[in-house]
């Protein structure tokens, strides 16, 4: 599900709940949410920022890094719907992602794996020298990680 907060009304681009200024007021006395991302305009921003407490705890907060304060809120909803994912890391260089859910397929599992370790093979700047992915571990959520033999 995603929360769409904004002046425009892009239903037509896939976003399931839409609303403005009215619909973060009811969010924030509610103060519970159930949506997956939230997306809003640079001009939203202020209503939005009422909701950092609800939104904040659950990672939910538009950024315009991670292209969730857009001006192109249609074409946003599009790609997080096609499955665009953002790639988090650390200080120390670990990278941090879901690569599915539960209801996905072991096959369609094993081709994001896949699609992830190219994506991040590519990322690979031409300066650096030496083994780019030195180990990989999967865990689901609350779990205990398993290794992962990149190299097969």
């Amino acid at each position: 599900m995603i929360l769409q907060v904004d002046k425009v009304k892009p239903e037509n681009a896939g976003a399931d709940i839409v609303g403005g200024k009215e619909l973060a007021t009811k969010v924030a006395s509610e103060e519970k949410l159930d949506v997956d991302l939230v997306i809003s305009t640079p001009e939203m921003m202020a209503d939005v920022g009422q909701l950092g407490k609800i939104l904040g705890p659950k990672g939910l907060m538009p950024n315009p890094k991670t292209g969730t304060v857009t001006p192109n809120v249609a074409k946003a909803v599009e790609d997080f719907k096609k499955g665009k994912v953002e790639i988090k890391n650390d200080k120390l260089g670990n990278v941090h992602l879901s690569i599915g859910k539960v209801s996905f397929t072991a096959e369609d599992l094993k081709s994001n794996l896949e699609e992830v370790i190219a994506v991040i093979t590519r990322a690979k700047p031409a300066s650096s020298k030496g083994e780019y992915i030195k180990s990989m571990h999967i865990s689901s959520t609350m779990g205990p990680s398993v290794s992962v033999d990149i190299n097969l």
